[in-house]
């Protein structure tokens, strides 16, 4: 396994940490597993005052396990894949650009269903490939039962994840086409000089990096050095640097835009600005419904998710990190037909 299981999203806010609404209903309960909830849609409009949801922090021994308990129901489900769902949209990235927030903002869509447990990242195209996609199908739910459950919204269910690394690995895109050519995948760009420093202060809580920022960025070229090459020349490889200390390499959005789109052509793929979308996110999740041909039922309360706290950069390397995008941003500029909302 190469890099950590669970994406967490960093946005600047100075609310009160507080969890995200309550008002979840019941309305499916898998064979050998717990019942999915789902919360209702008809509840309050986008908040003014967006709270911070609180970080688990659960220690190391209960993520092994509930890994372990995790494992033993796939396993259990697998016999029924062929009934349950495949996915047909995809959260592909960026990491640390708030996916865990579209996530959980999509999931409330009585359209839209995700795997069992309201699990966000599967990691099925990156680091699960080589279980086969009856592993990975068998985590989602029955269709029958979802469309019983969609039935009032007069809509094919539609399942989803989100996995960050997706449009990072050079593998994924070519593997989800193989196996879900039709799907569509939903981006989201940030700051690339607010998403590198983010995702330092990621790897710094959860024991993955020592080195200072300033450090890091400066080691970055060494510890990643021909690691994409490796991990496109060999399906075998595993490559933990290339997942954990890409700070710059990550925002280099344009590259990984292109390579999705050699894939799947642009009419498959829809960015995200995460800077519009935490601002106002009501505009930006209704273009998000009209792409994934859903109907709107209403704007669910928004909630942004797992907030890391973390000191002001130095202004030195904001400047020089600002001045390494420069071209990159002018490239996605370019890509979008857009000036990005860091750049304007």
């Amino acid at each position: 396994m190469d890099g950590p299981r669970e994406e967490e999203t960093d946005v600047k806010s100075t609310d009160p940490v507080g969890t995200g609404p309550p008002g979840r209903n019941d309305v499916m309960n898998e064979g050998g597993g717990a019942a999915v909830r789902r919360p209702q849609l008809d509840g309050p409009t986008w908040s003014a005052q967006s709270r911070l949801a609180r970080s688990s922090g659960r220690a190391g021994w209960e993520r092994r396990l509930r890994r372990v308990t995790r494992e033993s129901m796939v396993r259990a489900l697998q016999p029924t894949h062929r009934l349950r769902m495949l996915p047909g949209f995809l959260i592909v990235g960026a990491q640390r650009c708030g996916t865990t927030s579209l996530f959980y903002v999509l999931s409330r869509h009585p359209a839209v269903f995700t795997p069992i447990g309201n699990r966000k990242e599967l990691h099925f195209f990156d680091d699960e490939y080589d279980r086969g996609l009856g592993w990975y199908q068998s985590q989602f739910p029955i269709r029958a039962r979802a469309r019983i459950t969609a039935r009032d919204t007069h809509v094919e269910p539609a399942a989803f994840e989100g996995s960050p690394n997706y449009m990072f690995h050079p593998q994924v895109p070519a593997r989800i086409h193989r196996h879900l050519p039709g799907v569509r995948l939903l981006v989201l760009v940030r700051d690339p000089v607010e998403r590198a420093y983010s995702q330092h202060a990621h790897q710094v809580g959860r024991g993955m990096e020592t080195e200072p920022f300033e450090r890091a960025l400066e080691l970055e070229d060494a510890r990643i050095d021909g690691e994409a090459g490796r991990l496109a020349a060999d399906p075998a490889h595993e490559s933990r640097a290339y997942w954990l200390y890409a700070y710059r390499t990550r925002g280099h959005y344009a590259d990984q835009l292109e390579h999705l789109e050699r894939v799947f052509g642009r009419e498959q793929i829809h960015v995200i600005d995460s800077g519009d979308f935490f601002a106002d996110p009501g505009p930006d999740y209704d273009r998000v419904l009209e792409f994934l041909s859903l109907p709107h039922l209403g704007q669910p309360a928004f909630t942004p998710r797992n907030v890391r706290p973390r000191a002001p950069m130095p202004e030195s390397v904001r400047l020089a990190l600002e001045e390494h995008f420069r071209p990159h941003d002018e490239r996605l500029a370019a890509w979008l037909g857009r000036v990005p909302s860091w750049r304007r």
